[in-house]
């Protein structure tokens, strides 16, 4: 594994480390934002908070960081600033705007550094806090589909570890505990499938976004949870795991499994598989970075096989979720490719939350975008995050015109 990827070879003996750590949170009022402010709330005493992110709520994220003596606040909307400057008068806490502000607060000393800005925003911003040492507890997916071999670069440059946050990867983390690269066979990745895994193609046109932001376990971000009814979700994660584990991208794989329950597994060359279980909450998956290489007690509800009775598994159909297989095919040709499919569907999202196009538009759009991208023969992976940025600009301006038309 690559060196800025943390195995589990801890310590024997290892005590719980009497230290104050220092944390920040980029995208702090979000899911994955309040679900680690709800846990630092737990054991005030472990943290001092560097810096808080948002990027409307302006209100939320004055008063997380006044509640947690917060060093410094950033409004990424640039037009609010003077809002969050009001709400932090005779606090003591700076107040800060804009994508400078985010790259500022990011690159601040910090122990640890919780990556939860949705979508390719959070690039530059988790890049700063790679740059400046810091473990990255990483939950934005987007950093290493757009610019995965760049992103771990850099980390292992400036010592770094990454984390992975995603309930998904943190399982294939924990399912790694001891074993040998070699001996990996297969890595899967479970989905829930979504609220429409038994409906048809057809049935799936008239789908609305109303319909399609009811995740039947998780509790999501918007953007998130529409990804995971289309499936992109589960393709972008096995790019993610391609990074984060590389062992061989025919290695990784999906299943669908409606509980939520089973996150991840491991099968070895020996027949045997390491399967991670734990209940569908964020929480979880976030202590265990927190905490790494510790464990921590969280209020997350305690599994009761018996009272589940049976774990189902069903193969992931790509003729009625068409954007996994496109996500399979971005990972296979790698390159400037991955950052077009990640661009497209966050701009095709975008629309069909705005009711511009359909649900199985979605994946139209993508699959469009990138045959576009094939054509101008964009196969090269991005040198710097200047060609990844342009790269971006690029998918997002093809799929707006190809949205206009639609």
């Amino acid at each position: 594994m690559q060196d800025t990827f943390a195995r589990f070879e801890r310590e024997p003996g290892m005590a719980a480390s009497p230290e104050r750590r220092r944390l920040s949170i980029l995208g702090a009022t979000g899911s994955i934002g309040r679900n680690t402010l709800d846990l630092i709330g737990r054991d005030p005493d472990a943290f001092d908070i560097v810096a808080l992110t948002a990027s409307t709520n302006v209100e939320t994220l004055a008063s997380a960081a006044i509640e947690t003596r917060a060093e410094c606040a950033v409004i990424a909307d640039e037009t609010r600033i003077d809002a969050l400057k009001s709400l932090l008068q005779g606090t003591g806490i700076e107040a800060l705007s804009g994508v400078s502000g985010l790259i500022e607060a990011a690159g601040r000393p910090a122990d640890i550094v919780v990556a939860a800005i949705i979508g390719f925003a959070g690039l530059r911003p988790t890049l700063a806090a790679v740059e400046q040492g810091a473990t990255i507890a990483l939950a934005n997916k987007e950093c290493l589909v757009a610019a995965g071999d760049l992103f771990m670069a850099r980390a292992a440059r400036a010592g770094a570890r990454v984390l992975p946050v995603d309930s998904e990867h943190n399982a294939v983390f924990q399912a790694l505990v001891g074993n040998d690269d070699d001996a990996i066979a297969e890595i899967l990745l479970t989905a829930s499938g979504g609220p429409f895994r038994t409906m048809t193609l057809q049935e799936m046109k008239s789908v609305t976004p109303a319909q399609a932001l009811k995740h039947p376990n998780w509790s999501m971000g918007a953007k998130i949870t529409i990804d995971s009814a289309t499936l992109m979700n589960k393709g972008l994660e096995l790019i993610e795991a391609a990074y984060l584990f590389p062992v061989g991208k025919d290695k990784f794989g999906a299943i669908v499994h409606p509980q939520s329950i089973v996150h991840g597994l491991v099968r070895y060359i020996d027949g045997s598989v390491i399967a991670q279980l734990g209940p569908p909450d964020m929480r979880a998956p976030l202590s265990h970075c927190l905490n790494w290489p510790r464990r921590a007690a969280t209020p997350c509800e305690r599994l009761d096989l018996a009272a589940l009775g049976s774990l189902t598994f069903e193969p992931v159909d790509q003729t009625r979720f068409p954007a996994f297989g496109l996500a399979l095919d971005a990972m296979k040709q790698g390159g400037a490719i991955q950052p077009v499919l990640n661009a497209a569907n966050e701009i095709a999202v975008e629309w069909f939350l705005k009711d511009r196009i359909g649900f199985t538009e979605i994946a139209e759009t993508v699959s469009s975008v990138m045959n576009s991208a094939m054509r101008e023969n964009m196969s090269d992976a991005p040198a710097d995050v200047e060609e990844v940025l342009e790269v971006d600009a690029w998918a997002r301006a093809n799929a707006t015109e190809l949205v206009n038309k639609l």
